[in-house]
């Protein structure tokens, strides 16, 4: 008889959209292997709101303290404002639960390694939402990279252009330093510079300017950087909420090919094309296409990684040095936007102004940065 799979047993916290939407449906879609048994918020209203859409059998706590205590989750999944995530995290983590986080994970490299302690001591792991690395499309486009089929990797383009007016940001914890960690550079196109860095691998360099043009924030609004790869590879990486033409891509042009992903907040197979270049011959690049399984980027095909990892009990993707590696592309960026200097990988450590904040020390915001003169 085949063995049924373990169900864990899933608490979230916060229940706002991106739960509805996102998480609800990805833990239905695996229900053979979790148990929706809690659900936070402070809002009794959008959490009953919730657990009558969820089933009432949800237990509801307006408490995470409240929560842990009675229900002793294997999963807690966290989508709340991401000032706190790192609190949240740490506390399900000492309570045995391993945790899955919308981004950011946390606000800066000196909060990644209070996180990084607590599951050292725990031995439970948190990953970070980065749901555009999964599906098949990003998964075939990586395995090509990877393996040389597309030749060498020389020259990319990041662009997350998305529009963002005043309502948006009516919000009081956006815009914010403290409450969301900078602007689009950490709550935007952090999602297409993570399946960037998921594509090319390890970065060198990075040089960046960053700006607030339109909006009354403390942060930026728009943010470009030009980014030397370890491979050798140059790239253009570009974050903005100012775009009426909203539109998410990447593209990579190797020696041999370009490999391009258009969309906006989510990918199939079909949003991937592959351009051979003229002296490819038509049966090697037919072998490019992209998979006839066609799994969607979501936040499903991400839970069904990690429930896997959680099944193995290894380190699931999307945490560790992954995480790490994108949260620290982050301060990079920031860095070399506020000093005008070019940053290299590794460089941020302790006693790092840029380790403890995004903003370095500029909590006024990147206008009064882009206007001093390096020292």
């Amino acid at each position: 008889m085949p063995v049924s799979p373990v169900r864990r047993r899933v608490a979230v916290v916060g229940t706002g959209a991106i739960v509805s939407g996102g998480h609800l449906p990805a833990l239905r879609a695996h229900a053979d292997r979790t148990e929706l048994v809690a659900a936070v918020d402070v809002d009794q209203s959008r959490l009953d709101a919730f657990r009558a859409e969820a089933g009432e059998q949800v237990a509801g706590f307006t408490t995470m303290s409240a929560m842990l205590d009675a229900v002793r989750p294997d999963l807690v999944l966290i989508a709340t404002p991401p000032s706190l995530h790192r609190e949240q995290t740490v506390a399900a983590l000492e309570a045995g639960a391993w945790v899955l986080c919308e981004k950011p994970l946390c606000l800066s490299l000196a909060e990644y390694d209070e996180i990084a302690a607590a599951e050292q001591a725990s031995g439970a792991y948190a990953s970070v939402i980065f749901q555009h690395r999964y599906g098949s499309g990003a998964e075939h486009a990586r395995e090509l990279i990877a393996r040389g089929e597309l030749g060498a990797p020389l020259v990319a383009h990041c662009q997350t252009t998305w529009h963002r007016d005043a309502d948006y940001y009516s919000v009081p914890w956006r815009g914010r330093w403290a409450t969301e960690g900078g602007g689009p550079t950490m709550g935007h196109g952090i999602h297409q510079y993570d399946l960037l860095l998921h594509l090319l691998g390890e970065w060198e360099e990075i040089r960046a300017m960053a700006a607030r043009l339109v909006h009354d924030t403390e942060s930026e609004d728009v943010s470009t950087a030009l980014v030397r790869f370890r491979n050798g590879a140059l790239a253009t990486v570009v974050n903005s909420v100012l775009s009426p033409d909203e539109v998410s891509r990447i593209r990579v042009d190797c020696a041999d090919a370009t490999v391009e992903l258009t969309h906006l907040y989510g990918h199939v197979n079909d949003d991937w094309t592959y351009t051979p270049a003229r002296h490819v011959p038509a049966a090697r690049a037919d072998a490019w296409r992209t998979p006839a399984r066609n799994v969607p980027s979501s936040h499903t095909a991400q839970l069904g990684a990690f429930l896997d990892a959680q099944d193995a009990g290894t380190r699931p993707p999307g945490s560790g040095p992954e995480a790490r590696g994108t949260l620290e592309f982050a301060a990079a960026l920031y860095k070399a936007a506020f000093t005008g200097r070019p940053v290299r990988a590794g460089e941020i450590t302790p006693g790092d102004p840029f380790h403890t904040a995004m903003h370095g020390g500029h909590p006024d915001g990147v206008l009064t940065a882009r206007t001093e003169e390096p020292a």
